[in-house]
């Protein structure tokens, strides 16, 4: 049998190194090695798309990788992509590592320097287990449990307060559960959260409750969890803002990522400011959501939000699909303008300004009674399905795929270089 290895390591040096000695091992088919997390996490995601059996059977992180740390890296590979054995690669081969690797979902450590037989024992030993894994997967699993390689997962961010970050996120969960899929929808905002208030829900039990746990079993996480009658699977943020602080990165990842593990797809609210929760939620998601009103201080601050993302190696601005709420054929700042300034990728669909369609639901704490016929609604879910939300993932179109072309009715219509426009040309740089 043919052992597919896939290397993750950020020195060239290093992946050289190990290419060479992995190209030595019999049957062994080493992959190009993939330079940091963000990559390693796609490649997988890409493979995992077109079946189980395209993944490769183990995976080498190095501890060098960047940007996320090794250990939450392969906690992260371990919880999303479960028949992949993956083995950690250190100089520390010492017991309180191994012990750590293991408990984190590695399959084995390897120390450096590296030799020639524990490199192929460790890498055996991890290639039989996935071998074990996707039999076992391939004979069916416990059915109230979402056994692909991981659940789909959609961050929803605002440029700034009242860009209607929150109202797109509960639509965005309601059409993928209308669609029949298994939803959750998390609240990280989390000192001024409101998608419970958005859906009448009043429940004790938040997403704070998980940050100290190490082992969220599916007991414990149905536990935090609050299953709505519209069909989603709730965690909301704290009722005591100042418990939001108890969720830190490393929570944010550990918590996003058990979720994925039994939910086809997680929508998360990030709300509006950059903290290191929603900034791991963002790194970690297939799609990022951007949502900016067409005027000129939400998409300076739309700017400011993918600059800083860059900036803290969160995310790429062309990786990241713009929303553009309350959008008119008559606003003189149109989404094409929006995606040249923010270099963004603006979706298909604009959402239009028709806030009266709204008041009445939002006043009575219940979104998800917004009529059928709301234009407001239509357009929402429109862009769920062409963010690839409700339908499977190995037929669902990416988010930076969305054609820049194609920016929404409107795009191409002329603009004056006078007023609000001309002030965001002048600010492209500033």
């Amino acid at each position: 049998m043919t052992t597919r290895i896939l290397p993750a390591v950020g020195d060239p040096d290093a992946a050289r190194a190990i290419v060479t000695l992995l190209s030595q091992l019999p049957a062994a088919e080493p992959a190009a090695p993939v330079p940091d997390a963000t990559t390693l996490l796609d490649t997988l995601a890409r493979l995992a798309a077109d079946s189980i059996d395209e993944l490769p059977e183990v995976v080498l992180v190095h501890e060098r990788i960047g940007p996320v740390p090794a250990l939450e890296l392969i906690r992260e590979v371990a919880l999303r992509f479960p028949a992949v054995g993956v083995v950690l690669v250190s100089s520390d081969a010492g017991p309180g590592l191994f012990s750590a690797a293991m408990d984190s979902g590695a399959r084995g450590l390897i120390g450096l320097p590296l030799s020639y037989e524990e490199l192929a024992a460790r890498v055996q030993a991890a290639a039989q287990w996935s071998v074990g894994v996707r039999r076992h997967l391939g004979g069916g699993a416990a059915a109230d449990v979402f056994t692909g390689p991981g659940g789909r997962v959609v961050t929803v961010t605002g440029a700034k307060g009242g860009v209607g970050t929150t109202f797109t996120a509960v639509q965005f969960a309601l059409a993928a559960a209308a669609s029949g899929r298994r939803t959750a929808l998390v609240d990280l905002d989390l000192q001024a959260g409101d998608v419970g208030s958005y859906l009448d829900v009043q429940f004790r039990r938040s997403i704070a409750d998980l940050a100290g746990i190490q082992d969220i079993s599916p007991r414990v996480l149905q536990d935090a969890v609050y299953d709505d009658a519209s069909g989603l699977a709730l965690l909301l943020a704290p009722a005591d803002g100042e418990r939001g602080e108890e969720v830190d990165d490393r929570a944010a990842r550990h918590i996003v990522g058990a979720l994925r593990s039994r939910y086809e797809l997680v929508v998360v609210d990030c709300g509006t400011q950059v903290t290191g929760a929603n900034a791991a939620a963002v790194e970690m998601a297939d799609v990022a959501v951007l949502v900016t009103t067409p005027d000129v201080v939400a998409v300076r601050a739309a700017k400011r939000m993918v600059r800083m993302w860059e900036r803290l190696q969160v995310r790429k601005a062309e990786d990241t699909a713009m929303v553009v709420n309350r959008w008119s054929k008559h606003t003189e700042i149109q989404p094409a303008l929006i995606e040249k300034i923010t270099k963004t990728r603006a979706t298909r669909t604009p959402v239009p300004a028709a806030f009266k369609e709204l008041q009445a639901v939002v006043d009575a704490g219940r979104v998800q009674d917004l009529d059928n016929r709301s234009t407001v609604k239509q357009a929402l879910w429109t862009l769920a399905g062409e963010l690839g939300l409700l339908s499977t993932p190995d037929t669902a179109p990416s988010a930076s795929s969305t054609s820049s072309s194609a920016a929404g009715p409107g795009a191409s219509l002329a603009v004056r270089a006078s007023g609000p426009v001309a002030r965001l040309r002048r600010g492209r740089e500033g």
